[in-house]
């Protein structure tokens, strides 16, 4: 029999005696049930991830507190058919008796206010129920009609499993309909109230699940039929039809029951009423508070919360810090090809919004994630994207300014939910969209603006970003030192941040500019008359604390990664179309005066490069990819790096981004030891440990001082050997980096990977090549509704509580140390063989540095 839970929900569970006497009953339970020495840790700070042996557990649970929601004990052996303790003041439990169906306490949390009501004659009055209540009552009616007559299973828990295992295993409609009839017809009796087709399921649900706005838009980005220009039938800006033209005929095109047919249509997805469900669900709401009790020791950091940016923004909105329940946002969003090996070329922009309420292990979850609105192709809407995001911002607007009411499952009570948008995440050219700042051209660098500084390679034909020495100490000997750099003394400084006041002054003849696709009438920006790079008014402004903000947009640290390995493994390489270091690159060289050792010699008619310092000799090529052919990683850690290397003809291709980010931060140190010359390897060592640093998971802000000092020093150092092509802006950019992650925390919160996952996931939910942003709309309705539900299912394997890929083994073996009882198991059959001495020595220091059973000998 299960022990009582009643002590999961005491608050103050330091000091009360019934929580300690609770959590020894839990972990008799667990104990008994599992047979293992160790289990899993449902405490806030391990969250059912860590594990440990009794002590341990309980240690944990009695100075974190347990996960409240962890009401079904899944993890330590309860199952469904578990009999239950019954309470102490003798209430039942919608969740924890067993003969209530789980569905039932969603339809709780979703609509409180009917709590007590079962039927529509149980309320006080004899009126009409509105439309929100008989949405309540068919919800409830299916979640207590069984499938059939005796069935043990409602009609809406069926259908609810079938309908998670269907997204779990990806099954297509047509093959779930499939299954439907085969049930209906072979398996169940005649009577049966299971909907024989996927769409018949999708209408009884749909009350469960959130809907969308279908909003038309101009075929040029002009503008969006939409509040007073709902009715209209042209764009006023450019004058094209709002709906598509039949070639035969020239008249507009219908579909089946009449209705014309738009050119382009944006799909919106309300933000109030999602926000509202992460407080509605009881298994979500006690996690929207975790910023306010979880903030970091001073110097560190873990999460934005211990940013700047954070900290500032609360202390100059101090009306919206007060309540930690109110929401802070981060906006995310990029262009996608939704169709697979197509030629065709089509971007779809999802616009995706990120709560950072949340505990770290789960902000930058895709369940956690809000499609706020799809941009739909063919072509990506470039700078007119403001105007696709202006129901988003009207919304943010309402969200700030009076909020919306909202039932908080954890605390029983209802308050005026408001939200806030942080920052924007986005890649380099998305980054200039957004913020109206083109990142293109001599000033191409966002954080410098005016200030950026560049030279024009004319041989090459582009700009080239240096000048990193007006970075360095004022004293500093390489100031002087014309030689080795451009040939001129620096005595420049660095450029200063320029205030929001500043840059709304120098947008302040840019608030009007039309937006459009169109050249005809879109506004034409001259760089070169203003001075700068600004192309627009950027809509964010429109949000009344935007200009407070520390980090508007944050610059992505994937891409940024990507790039710069590609430069340098591209330029040691010399693969061709990818280094940096060719004849043009050579002439610009000896037009600067650099560098005479490098310069280009003309051999009859053609011309000769003499070998840089940075370049591999066809032995250093051999030995550097047979490190990649041979390199043994572990299960996860980057893809099979061994299929990018072709050792033969010495190259290497088709790198993904983590793995350009594995590369760059652990293996190049490691793979160039031995090769190039001293400084080459110095510099490009120093440049991995600054991603590496900048990328941990938790921060040490006297680390990132410590490395926004020295990047400079190491750019100074690869301008000193590599040519000025190598220098584009992604090998500028990182001197900006240690600095944002000061304000913003660390960038796990702030780049791409997540976004970019999640946009694969979108993209799976293509099933009509010819209504590519239909079928992600509705794929998406049904995918939130599931997770919703599956929040509910504690009886079955959701994505919420399946173990992890390689979890086998996962409480190791008895009487071994902890070193050597990592979860997983090895693939394929074993091999036994005796390691060599050096391999001894190896695994014999490893033990030595990571085993704390051995610390206290070494003290």
């Amino acid at each position: 029999m299960t022990p009582n839970k009643d002590w999961m929900a005491i608050e103050d569970y330091i000091n009360d005696e019934s929580y300690k006497a609770g959590v020894d009953s839990f972990l008799d339970f667990a104990f008994q049930k599992l047979g293992t020495e160790t289990i899993r840790c449902p405490c806030l700070r391990c969250l059912n991830i860590e594990t440990g042996d009794r002590d341990q557990v309980r240690n944990h649970l009695l100075v974190y507190g347990i996960v409240k929601r962890y009401t079904f004990w899944y993890h330590h052996g309860e199952r469904r058919d578990e009999p239950q303790s019954m309470s102490i003041d003798g209430d039942s439990d919608l969740e924890g008796n067993e003969n209530q169906d789980e569905m039932l306490g969603m339809l709780r949390d979703l609509y409180p206010q009917y709590n007590n009501v079962s039927s529509p004659y149980d309320a006080n009055n004899v009126e009409e129920p509105n439309d929100e209540a008989k949405t309540f009552y068919s919800l409830l009616k299916d979640s207590k009609d069984p499938v059939y007559e005796g069935c043990n299973s409602s009609r809406m828990s069926a259908l609810l499993k079938l309908l998670h295992i269907k997204t779990l295993g990806r099954w297509s409609n047509e093959s779930f309909t499939m299954l439907l009839e085969y049930l209906v017809k072979e398996l169940l009796p005649g009577r049966s109230k299971l909907p024989d087709s996927y769409y018949e399921s999708k209408k009884i649900l749909k009350d469960l699940g959130l809907s969308y706005q279908k909003i038309d838009a101009c075929i040029n980005d002009c503008m969006l039929y939409w509040r007073e220009n709902e009715e209209l039938d042209s764009c006023k800006v450019c004058g094209a039809s709002r709906w598509k033209i039949d070639k035969r005929n020239g008249e507009d095109k219908c579909n089946k029951n009449g209705k014309r047919i738009p050119q382009k249509t944006l799909r919106y997805f309300p933000l109030k009423q999602r926000l509202q469900r992460l407080y509605m669900c009881s298994k979500t709401a006690s996690l929207m508070t975790w910023h306010r009790d979880n903030k970091s020791k001073p110097g560190i950091m873990k999460h934005p919360v211990d940013g700047s940016a954070w900290q500032s923004f609360d202390k100059t909105h101090g009306d919206f810090a007060l309540d930690p329940r109110n929401i802070r946002l981060g906006l995310a969003t990029d262009g996608f090809q939704p169709f697979s090996n197509s030629k065709t070329p089509y971007s779809i922009w999802p616009v995706i919004l990120i709560p950072y309420n949340l505990p770290p292990e789960l902000c930058m979850k895709q369940s956690n994630m809000i499609l706020s609105m799809l941009i739909p192709g063919p072509k990506g809407p470039g700078d007119a994207i403001d105007i696709y995001l202006q129901p988003l911002i009207e919304e943010l607007n309402e969200l700030w300014e009076t909020g919306v009411e909202t039932f908080d499952a954890a605390t029983k009570q209802h308050f005026q939910l408001r939200a806030t948008l942080l920052w924007t995440i986005n890649d380099f050219p998305a980054y200039a969209m957004l913020s109206g700042w083109s990142t293109k051209g001599k000033l191409a660098c966002p954080c410098c603006l005016k200030d950026t500084r560049s030279n024009w390679l004319t041989n090459g034909g582009k700009e080239c970003y240096m000048g990193h020495r007006c970075y360095l100490p004022q004293n500093h000997r390489w100031r002087k030192d014309k030689d080795s750099f451009d040939g001129e003394v620096e005595l420049g400084l660095p450029p200063k941040p320029c205030s929001a006041d500043d840059i709304l002054e120098q947008m302040k003849d840019l608030e009007n500019i039309v937006l459009s696709n169109d050249h005809r009438v879109k506004t034409n920006i001259s760089h070169e008359n203003r001075g700068d790079n600004w192309t627009k008014k950027s809509i964010f402004f429109k949000l009344p604390y935007w200009k407070t903000l520390e980090l508007r947009h944050n610059l992505d640290v994937m891409h940024i990664e990507k790039n710069i390995c590609d430069n340098v493994l591209g330029t040691m390489m010399n693969i061709k179309g990818k280094t940096k270091d060719n004849l043009k690159s050579r002439k610009d060289l000896e037009k600067m005066g650099l560098r005479s050792t490098l310069h280009p010699v003309k051999a009859g008619d053609k011309w000769k490069l003499p070998p840089g310092p940075y370049t591999f000799s066809a032995t250093e090529k051999r030995t550097f990819c047979n490190f990649f052919k041979e390199l043994k990683l572990p299960d996860g850690f980057s893809s099979n790096l061994s299929y990018c290397v072709n050792s033969k003809e010495a190259k290497i291709s088709g790198l993904k981004s983590h793995d350009c980010h594995v590369i760059l931060e652990h293996l190049l140190p490691l793979a160039i030891r031995g090769l190039l010359t001293p400084l080459v390897r110095e510099a490009l060592i120093e440049l991995s440990m600054f991603f590496t640093i900048l990328c941990a998971k938790v921060l040490d802000v006297k680390e990132l001082e410590q490395i926004e000092s020295q990047i400079p020093i190491t750019l100074c150092k690869l301008e000193k050997v590599f040519p000025p092509s190598f220098f584009t802006i992604m090998m500028h950019l990182p001197i900006h980096l240690a600095n944002e992650a000061k304000i913003g925390g660390p960038v796990q919160f702030r780049w791409m990977y997540p976004i970019e996952q999640y946009m694969y996931k979108l993209k799976s939910y293509v099933r009509n090549r010819a209504h590519p942003e239909a079928s992600i709309a509705e794929g998406y309705l049904a995918d939130e509704c599931m997770t919703l539900c599956s929040r509910y299912m504690d009886d079955m394997e959701t994505r919420f509580n399946r173990l992890d890929r390689n979890y086998e083994n996962a409480t190791g073996c008895d009487d071994t140390l902890p070193i050597f009882s990592h979860p997983g198991r090895g693939l394929g059959a074993p091999t036994i063989r005796h390691l060599e001495k050096r391999e001894l020595d190896q695994a014999h220091n490893y033990i030595l540095k990571n085993c704390d059973e051995v610390q206290p000998f070494l003290e």
